[in-house]
Order: C-alpha cells, then structure tokens, then sequence
C-alpha cells in the first residue's frame, strides 16, 4: 500500500511538470512571441488542393513537411498557435517517458522538448521540424513496444516508411526556410531523443533506485529547466519580436493600437518607423506631430524597395494606402517572389488579388481568389471579393476599392525603387482629395528643408 501511494505521489509530481512545462511554451509563445507566429503564417499557403498536398507528400519527408504546414496556417491566431506548439513540444516530452522510466532522470526526458523550444525561436524555423522528431520517437515507440517475434522484418519495412515520412537525419526536406543552413538545434533534439534513452536505459539500476528518487526528480527537473530558461532567454530574439508586431499591425490596418503602441515606446528601427509615419498620416496626424519620434530621414516615409521578403511588406502597405497600386503590386509580388523556400504568401495573394481588382484585372485576380478559396481562414473573404470582379459599381461604392481607384495615378511612368516628391505631387495635384498623399508630401518637405514647395503646397491646399 505504501509503496503504492509513493508512486501515485511520483505520477501526479510528474504529471504536474509536464503541465507546468506545457502551460509555460503556451504563455511564451502567446504573450511574448505571438509575432513570430505571425510571421510563420504569412509566409505560407496551405491549400485544400489534392495537387499542392502530393507535390509535399511524394517527396522525403513530406508527410513532417505537410503536417507543419497544415499546424502553420492555424498561427494566424497567435494563441491558437500557441496551443499547438504547447500540445506538439508536451507530446515529445510525453514519448520519452514512454520510451524509458527516467526515474531519479526525469528532468532529462524534457531535453528533446527544450530544444525544439530553442530552435523555433528563430522566425525561420519551420515546424515540419518538430513534426519529424515527433514522428521518429513515435516509430521508435512502435518498435521497442512490438514483439520480440518479427521485430527484425518490422524494422526493415519501418525504416523506408520512416525515410519518406521524416527525410533523411542530416538533410531535411523542409526544417528551415533558408536550404543552406543547418538547423543544429533540431538535429540536437533529434539526436538527443535517441541518445538519452539509451543512455538512461544503460544505468537503469541507479536511475530507478526509489531512495530519495522524488528529491532527484525535482532536482533534475529544475537543473534541466534552468539550464534551458537561460537559454531561451539569451536566444529570444525581442527585437525582432517588436518588428514584426508593427509589421502585423501594418498589416491589419491597427492605425489606433499603432499610435497607442509608439506613443508608449517609440520604434527606433525602419519598418517600425515606416509603420509609425503611416498611421499618423491615416489619422492626419504626421505633418503635426513628425519630430515628436525618431525620424530617419526620407527612407522613414517611403524607403527604397529592398530585394527581400520582409521589409517590403510594410513599405508596400504606403503604397497602397496612398493610391500607388501599380507599384504596391509590383513590389508585393517581389516580396513574395524573394522567399527563400519558394513558397506561396496568404497574405501576398490576397494584396495581389486587392490591386489587380482595383486596376481592372479581372481575370488575374480571379487567379488569386481561385487559390485563396481553398484555403481555410482567407475561403470567406475570397468568396465575398469574387462577386467584386467585373462589377464596376460595386467597387466604385466599395470604401476602399473605391477610393483608391479615384487616387491611382492617371498615367504610367517608370519606377526605379525611390519615391520621388514628383510623384507625391502628382498623386495630389491629380486628385486633392487624396489627404494621405498631402500629408506626406508636407513631412516630405519638412524633412528636406523645402521651404519654397512647402509653402507653396500651403497656398494651394487653401486656396482650392
């Protein structure tokens, strides 16, 4: 009986742990991280398609791959993406305890789980990754728990099936979205899933001695905990973190929560500034308050097009919101054209499906709508812009539509990736209506010390 109650005592202390840990990635990730998230989801596009499903599946690894890519599209909600990595990273922990009693050892059966932890800090970390390791303790499982009899001719048909479904050890068919790097963390975990195991199985004598094996439980979990929350905390990456929440807001037109968020901590860095310059130009606030936050210099309105994925993003939102709909489209589409693992953007098709609907092309972006329809989150609002195209009414009483149709220039001319005052003028002078593009061009003036062009644009503002 006593021996009984020191184990149930054991189970719910182990139990405990293994919420603790899971609770602790689910707040992580949710409060602190959530724009990683973010970012992970809009650089995908998963489609209910049965082609995209066997150009994933028929390569190595695919089945990891399209797992991840599947769990990916949920972070467009950070804390229902939260909650996927919290069950994913639990699970793993939960496989190495039924790999081997850890015992006195516990504390070591988190390591795997760590580790994945530490690697999906990096924004390119992808979570086909962590599907893998899954996937390959969940064979090993299989394996150590199957029959002595036949064991062997099961292990020789489960390792092919394994290759197809995880890729090769060293070489994973979709771990990051840079192909040159090594993702070590992750092979860290994966080797550490096989190893410890072993090692723990090879001195099972002393591990499973119950003579103060609750205090060695504690002291090897908190030892292991601490060890990795130093880690995680040098490795977070906050400053990145920041970034992608002003690109989010961005994103998401959250002029109001940006004013809150810079009013409270001033960005400091590019696209932080670029988002900051827009909202108070959405609220008719920039001219007014431009020297009130860090500025840098001309690039804080309008930088030059970067040949990347990121940056892009937010510099294409002025665009857009300024009328430029031709040169938001071309630079959305490099953005998307610029991701390293060749995928498609949820979000780069649903801009690209706005601007072509806004200069007329109907039938590209019935292209867009097409794909974005079998999709999950984007199926709604694909739906409801289709019955948009063509409909020349419907978009000149559309408030954005619109709107930006009646700003866009009038003529075409060439663009070579740096915002001019001419085109500003031209943009407002075509259309004075147009309030955002005579905002800019007054912080425009203001920042070069064109006095002349801003009192002139004073003159014809008021006298119109």
């Amino acid at each position: 009986m006593k021996g009984s109650l020191f184990r149930c005592s054991l189970f719910t202390i182990k139990a405990l742990y293994t919420l603790l840990f899971g609770v602790a990635v689910f707040l992580f990730f949710g409060l602190a991280y959530p724009h990683h998230l973010h970012y992970q989801e809009q650089y995908q596009l998963f489609l209910f398609d049965s082609t995209y499903v066997w150009e994933i599946i028929r390569l190595p690894g695919g089945v990891a791959d399209l797992l991840g890519r599947f769990c990916t599209q949920f972070f467009l909600f950070a804390w229902v993406g939260a909650a996927i990595v919290a069950v994913l990273l639990v699970v793993v922990q939960l496989l190495m305890l039924r790999l081997v009693s850890f015992g006195r050892l516990f504390g070591l059966s988190f390591v795997p789980s760590f580790l994945l932890w530490l690697f999906l800090l990096d924004e390119n970390a992808l979570l086909g990754g962590v599907w893998a390791v899954l996937l390959t303790l969940l064979a090993i499982w299989s394996l150590v728990h199957h029959p002595p009899k036949g064991r062997g001719f099961v292990i020789l048909v489960t390792i092919p099936i394994l290759y197809w479904m995880v890729g090769p050890a060293w070489n994973g068919s979709h771990y990051h979205r840079y192909p040159t790097v090594v993702p070590v963390l992750l092979y860290a975990a994966w080797l550490s899933a096989i190893i410890l195991p072993l090692a723990v199985h090879a001195c099972k004598k002393w591990a499973n001695d119950t003579r103060f094996s609750t205090l060695f439980s504690h002291l090897s979990f908190l030892l292991v905990a601490f060890c990795m929350g130093l880690l995680l905390w040098k490795n977070a990456n906050f400053k990145a973190e920041r970034v992608m929440q002003y690109d989010f807001m961005a994103r998401h037109q959250q002029w109001n929560r940006i004013l809150s968020t810079i009013k409270a901590e001033k960005p400091n860095n590019q696209i932080g500034v670029t988002v900051q310059n827009l909202a108070l130009a959405m609220r008719g606030m920039l001219a007014d308050h431009l020297f009130e936050y860090h500025q840098n210099g001309i690039a804080g309105l309008l930088p030059d097009v970067e040949r990347d994925a990121t940056s892009p993003l937010p510099t294409s939102e002025v665009f857009y919101q300024l009328g430029m709909v031709y040169v938001a489209q071309r630079t959305v589409f490099e953005a998307q054209e610029a991701i390293l693992d060749f995928q498609k953007s949820g979000r780069c098709y649903k801009r690209l499906a706005q601007t072509n609907l806004i200069i007329g092309h109907y039938e590209v972006a019935r292209k867009y709508l097409t794909a974005l329809q079998k999709t999950l989150f984007y199926r709604e609002w694909a739906k409801e812009t289709m019955s948009l195209l063509g409909n020349e009414e419907a978009i000149a009483k559309h408030p954005e539509y619109g709107r930006l149709r009646q700003w866009a220039y009038a003529e075409d001319f060439y663009f070579s990736d740096h915002v001019t005052p001419e085109m500003l003028e031209d943009l407002f002078f075509s259309n004075t209506d147009n309030r955002l593009a005579f905002e800019y061009l007054k912080a425009y003036y203001m920042l070069t010390g064109d006095r002349k062009r801003y009192t002139n644009l004073l003159l014809h503002s008021v006298s119109r």
